[in-house]
C-alpha cells in the first residue's frame, strides 16, 4: 500500500467523519471573551482552520490518552492534516479492532510508515540551523566589536574637539555633529549587545530540542540516532586510550506473545520496565540505549570483555527473576526475559561491521532457547 493508494481515503473516513464534528462544533462556539486573537487578523480566513487543526491535534492525544511530546504532536500533525493517510489507515484499522492506540504501537505505525525519515530530515535541518547560528553569532561579535574600537577612536576626537572649540563656529558645529554619532554608535553597540543575547538564547532551545529528539518517547532511554552518536565518539575514545569496548545487542523474548496476550499498552509497560532494568547499569562508561521496537543496544567501554558480559547477564538475571503482574487484570505476565549478542567492536573493521556481529550473535541466542547471551564467534552462553 502506498501513499497514492485510491483505497485510503475510504479506509481513513473515520478522520473525515470527526473532522466534519470537530468543524460543526467550532462554528457555533466562538472564541472566549477577552480572546485577542481575533483583533490580530480579524478577517484571515486561516485563522478558523488554525484553530480547527489545533483542536483536531489536542482531541487526537486525549481520545487515545496519549503523553504530549514532539513525537505525538508531530504524529497527530500528520494524521490530521492528512500529511500521512498510511499512518492513518493503521490508525483506523486499529480502532475498528477496538485495540488502543498506544504509544508503543504508535511507534511501531510510524516506523512502517517511514516517519523516522522525516525525523532524520529534521535532525539534518536542525544541524544547518546550528551552523546559521553560529555563524550569525560569530558575525554579531566582530560587528560590536568593531563598533566599539569605533566608538572609542571616536569619542577621543570628539574629546579634541571640544577642547579647541573656541576656535571658530565651524570647529563647534562638527563637535556636536560627532557627539550625535558618538551617541548613535553607542546605541548600535547596545543593538549588537541585544543580538548576542537572543542568539545565545536561540542556541539554547536548538540544543534543548536535539536533546529532545535524542530521546525515546517511551522509554526515555536515547534512541537509536543517539546511540550511534556514542558509539562512534566512544570507539574513537577506546582506540586512543587503548582500552576495550564490548557491544551488546539486546531482544525481548515472546514479546509479540505479550502483546497479544495482555494488549499493547501493557507491552509498553514490560519495555519501559527492562529499560529501567538496563538503565541501572548504565553510568558514564556504559551506554543504554533503545534501539527500537522491543530491541535495546548497550555498549561499555573501559570493562574487559569478561566483566561486561557478567554485568548484563546480571540484569538478564534480575529481570528474569521478577514476578511481574498486568495491573489492568491481575493476570502475571509470567517469566519476562531477553537474549543477547555480544561483540568486541575494535575485533571489526568499523563499528557498523560490529553491531551486525553482535546482532546475529542475538539470533543464535535466539535459536539456542532464548533467555542468554551468546559471545559473537564464540559458543560461550550464560542461562
Amino acid at each position: 500500500m502506498t501513499a497514492h493508494d485510491p483505497d485510503l481515503s475510504r479506509k481513513a473516513g473515520w478522520l473525515s467523519r470527526w473532522r466534519d464534528r470537530r468543524s460543526a462544533r467550532l462554528d457555533e462556539a466562538p472564541l472566549p471573551d477577552g480572546d485577542e486573537s481575533t483583533n490580530l487578523m480579524p478577517h484571515d480566513p486561516r485563522d478558523k482552520r488554525r484553530r480547527q487543526v489545533l483542536a483536531d491535534v489536542s482531541s487526537f492525544l486525549i481520545t487515545h490518552r496519549l503523553e504530549v511530546n514532539t513525537f505525538t504532536l508531530a504524529v497527530a500533525h500528520d494524521v490530521i492534516t492528512g500529511a500521512n493517510p498510511r499512518l492513518a489507515v493503521l490508525i483506523e484499522e486499529q480502532v475498528e479492532k477496538r485495540a488502543p492506540v498506544t504509544l508503543g504501537w504508535l511507534d511501531e505505525a510510524a516506523r512502517k510508515c517511514g516517519r523516522s525519515d522525516g525525523a532524520e530530515m529534521l535532525a539534518k535541518l536542525m544541524s544547518k540551523l546550528e551552523s546559521s547560528i553560529e555563524e550569525f553569532g560569530s558575525t554579531t561579535r566582530d560587528a560590536r566589536h568593531a563598533t566599539s574600537e569605533y566608538h572609542d577612536a571616536l569619542e577621543a576626537h570628539v574629546g579634541e574637539l571640544e577642547q579647541v572649540g573656541k576656535a571658530g563656529v565651524v570647529i563647534t558645529e562638527l563637535a556636536a555633529i560627532a557627539r550625535v554619532m558618538l551617541d548613535r554608535t553607542r546605541e548600535i553597540e547596545e543593538d549588537m549587545a541585544r543580538s548576542e543575547q537572543e542568539t545565545l538564547a536561540l542556541r539554547q532551545s536548538l540544543e534543548a530540542a536535539r536533546r529532545e529528539a535524542e530521546i525515546d518517547h517511551l522509554t526515555g532511554l536515547p534512541n537509536r540516532r543517539a546511540f550511534e552518536a556514542s558509539l562512534k565518539e566512544e570507539h574513537a575514545a577506546a582506540i586512543a586510550n587503548d582500552e576495550a569496548l564490548t557491544i551488546a545487542f539486546c531482544d525481548v523474548d515472546d514479546f509479540k506473545r505479550i502483546n497479544d496476550r495482555h494488549g499493547h499498552a501493557a507491552g509498553d509497560r514490560i519495555l519501559k520496565t527492562i529499560a529501567r532494568t538496563l538503565a541501572k547499569i548504565s553510568d558514564d562508561r556504559c551506554h543504554v540505549a533503545r534501539h527500537g521496537g522491543e530491541e535495546f543496544v548497550v555498549l561499555f567501554r573501559g570493562e574487559t570483555h569478561e566483566a561486561a558480559f557478567a554485568t548484563l547477564d546480571g540484569a538478564r538475571t534480575a529481570l528474569g527473576n521478577r514476578k511481574l503482574v498486568n495491573r489492568a487484570n491481575d493476570i502475571p505476565f509470567g517469566r519476562i526475559t531477553f537474549s543477547a549478542g555480544m561483540a568486541d567492536v575494535l575485533a571489526y573493521d568499523n563499528p557498523r561491521e560490529a553491531l551486525k556481529a553482535a546482532d546475529e550473535a542475538l539470533y543464535a541466542a535466539k535459536a539456542a532457547g532464548k533467555d542468554r547471551i551468546v559471545w559473537a564467534g564464540e559458543v560461550t552462553t550464560a542461562e
